[in-house]
């Protein structure tokens, strides 16, 4: 018996799951049949499941160690593990276009993977809609495990064994400045550029905004690479964009999918989002990455 009746959402990836109140007990078949799901659809959308923080954090310790938000332990030394995205705060007040915190959450709209400038970097991003802009705030999410299985497989050879550097600074500079404590909190870090599932062994291309550069290469000679793979991941066919509604539950795969914000009229609108992070297993070049069936 299956808890869940899932229907796909797109040819490359992602799937709509009821059937199931995750604000009730998490068994550990249920918890199971998601991490299942998590590694053949990467992208999950449950609707209509109105979690609150304490359910959230209950599925996030359910499916491992929740992540630490960079932004407050970098600036502060606090630990939280709920990051809120949007422009309504705790208290119910409402920031505008022209906030400090809204201006730097527009590096939110780069194509990226979150985390992926950590030493370890997520697992899964889970996130609970509040509240949601009449107009604008959707999110685009596409698979660097299709564009990964789309490129010739001499390219792939190549692409295999390259590790990249991957920085937060580097990205999020780019739209608003970052502070001097959070950047010393996160120097630039080392990534496979192709990692695999450990439980399909399936590739995947692992990029984003923060891959900043091509270990061993010239800055410019990686940023030909690096530009063209991430054109070839988010061609518009490749694109799946979620229109959220209030209480949608989402879970993503950072391993493999890459997601951005597509921006709102944050005078005009009002959006809540509540996200939790699993952090990953371990640095991506501690994995074990099978052989191509070819070699």
């Amino acid at each position: 018996m299956t808890a869940f009746t899932i229907t796909p959402l797109h040819d490359e990836f992602g799937a709509t799951l009821t059937g199931h109140d995750l604000t009730g007990p998490l068994a550990a078949p249920i918890v199971e049949e998601i991490r299942a799901a998590i590694d053949a659809h990467s992208f999950l959308h449950f609707p209509g499941q109105n979690l609150q923080d304490a359910h959230q954090l209950a599925l996030t310790r359910a499916l491992g160690e929740p992540e630490a938000n960079h932004v407050t332990l970098g600036n502060t030394g606090r630990v939280e593990h709920f990051h809120t995205i949007g422009n309504v705060l705790d208290d119910g007040s409402k920031l505008g276009n022209d906030h400090q915190r809204t201006v730097f959450q527009t590096g939110n709209n780069l194509w990226h993977s979150d985390s992926s400038f950590r030493a370890v970097p997520t697992f899964v991003s889970i996130m609970s809609a509040h509240e949601v802009p009449g107009e604008g705030g959707e999110t685009e999410f596409v698979s660097g495990r299709a564009a990964y299985g789309r490129l010739p497989v001499a390219e792939q050879a190549r692409l295999d064994p390259l590790i990249c550097v991957h920085d937060y600074v580097f990205s999020r500079s780019k739209v608003a400045p970052v502070s001097d404590s959070h950047a010393a909190s996160l120097p630039p870090v080392r990534q496979r550029l192709v990692r695999a599932n450990p439980a399909t062994g399936a590739r995947n291309l692992y990029i984003g905004s923060h891959a900043k550069e091509i270990e061993g290469w010239s800055h410019d000679e990686s940023r030909v690479l690096l530009d063209a793979l991430l054109a070839e991941t988010t061609r518009p066919q490749s694109r799946y964009r979620h229109r959220w509604a209030v209480g949608d539950l989402v879970i993503w795969d950072n391993r493999c999918l890459l997601h951005r914000g597509t921006g709102y009229d944050a005078d005009a609108h009002r959006r809540r989002m509540r996200q939790t992070r699993v952090t990953g297993a371990c640095n991506t070049l501690d994995e074990a990455v099978p052989p191509l069936a070819a070699e």
